[in-house]
């Protein structure tokens, strides 16, 4: 499971037990809190509105208007909640998620909240990356009600995130037996896919996919995400570019998904490829970053117009004192502005923070830009205790150690 930077994909049980899949990415900031920017192009589309046609925009309007008239009606608090979260996870948009605790506001600070309102409250905390307030949120939950998936999901994830693998994969027991087979496979055969078990995690993933027919789409689109990565890190291209494509047909939407695959693409050197795919997707931090890193490549018209809109979005972040984005903007900073130094500085702070397996990459690959291999040694050392398998990883890991 892993901001991509990383598939951190969880599954939100709502009231009526369906299966919605939810993931803390990491988000970009609010259009509105960049550098004021005037168009060139009186055709030029500055934002994408949520159409009163769609089926969840205009439930979230009901739901609104229920909850205007009834603030402290839970239900709908809850439900509006966690469609505001799915609705921030697909579009990268994390204003859904101030909507989301504008609804929880009446229980949010209370000492005692609903497990429910924890919870979410945890998800929104993690997608901030306040893992430690977010565990804590989900300690009290799963102490109280032990039967709750969600949280035990949910902690699973933020624990893998901070590469603590041992207690991420004991929070994925207890759904054994409160979640149907897939959702407790793909827990549990994440966490071995990170920590030397790449192949036989594949195995497992694919075959409770395969056994698993009465599967949502939302869950089988995380399970193909989740074996494209896999086969990422193994070296197998061509399979994770299938399974990747396999998972964007069910939800073209989904920005995390978009982004693992066109990460993919610019390993492999197919960068136009790459740019088409989010040519149209400026809005996304995530994704104008793959653009920029695409088109600096290729050398494209108009790249150095989308290399300064990414520049002011990381200032403006920074202004924020939001550190969120420290992964993406040493990917930038590196690949595009060429300076070595700083990027490590950007991901070495990242890496105090969270440890996916891009998090490690970016680290050593600024490391190695800079040849410093002892500024590494934190994550090389995280590299052999984990048994990551990462054809990537291994082969910059190989280089920064022929360089001591």
């Amino acid at each position: 499971m892993a901001v991509r930077g990383v598939n951190r994909t969880q599954v939100i049980f709502g009231a009526t037990g369906a299966l919605v899949l939810v993931g803390a990415l990491v988000f970009r900031p609010s259009a509105r809190a960049d550098a004021p920017r005037v168009p060139t192009d009186d055709a030029e589309v500055l934002e994408h509105l949520p159409s009163s046609r769609d089926p969840a925009e205009r439930q979230r309007i009901e739901l609104r208007r229920t909850l205007a008239a009834r603030p402290d009606d839970l239900r709908t608090a809850l439900g509006l909640a966690r469609l505001d979260i799915e609705t921030s996870r697909k579009r990268a948009d994390p204003r859904y998620l101030g909507q989301a605790q504008a609804a929880l506001a009446p229980w949010w600070d209370r000492p005692s909240p609903p497990a429910q309102v924890l919870v979410l409250r945890a998800t929104i905390r993690q997608s901030l990356h306040d893992f430690d307030g977010a565990l804590a949120d989900l300690d009290r939950v799963v102490s109280q009600a032990p039967d709750d998936p969600q949280a035990w999901l949910t902690r699973s994830v933020i624990l893998s995130v901070q590469g603590r693998y041992a207690e991420a994969k004991a929070s994925c027991q207890p759904l054994r037996a409160l979640v149907p087979a897939v959702v407790f496979t793909l827990c549990d055969a994440s966490i071995d896919a990170l920590t030397g078990g790449a192949a036989g995690a594949y195995d497992r993933i694919e075959q409770s996919l395969a056994t698993s027919t009465g599967a949502s789409a939302d869950v089988r689109e995380w399970a193909l995400s989740n074996l494209a990565e896999i086969a990422a890190r193994l070296g197998r291209d061509d399979d994770a570019a299938h399974l990747f494509q396999q998972a964007l047909a069910l939800d073209g939407d989904d920005a995390y998904a978009l982004a693992a695959y066109v990460d993919l693409l610019l390993d492999e050197g197919h960068d136009d490829q790459a740019a088409r795919l989010v040519a149209d997707r400026t809005d996304n931090d995530n994704l104008l970053l793959r653009l920029v890193l695409a088109e600096n490549a290729t050398g494209a018209r108009g790249a150095s117009a989308h290399v300064d809109l990414l520049a002011a979005r990381y200032d403006a972040s920074r202004l924020r004192g939001d550190t969120v984005h420290r992964r993406e903007e040493a990917r930038f900073v590196l690949g595009v502005k060429r300076d070595a130094r700083r990027a490590l500085e950007l991901a070495r702070g990242n890496w105090a923070v969270q440890r996916e397996p891009w998090d490690l990459r970016v680290f050593l690959a600024a490391a190695l830009a800079a040849k410093d291999p002892t500024a590494a040694a934190p994550g090389l050392a995280f590299l052999d205790e984990s048994h990551l398998e990462d054809v990537r990883i291994r082969a910059i890991a190989q280089s920064l150690r022929a360089l001591r």
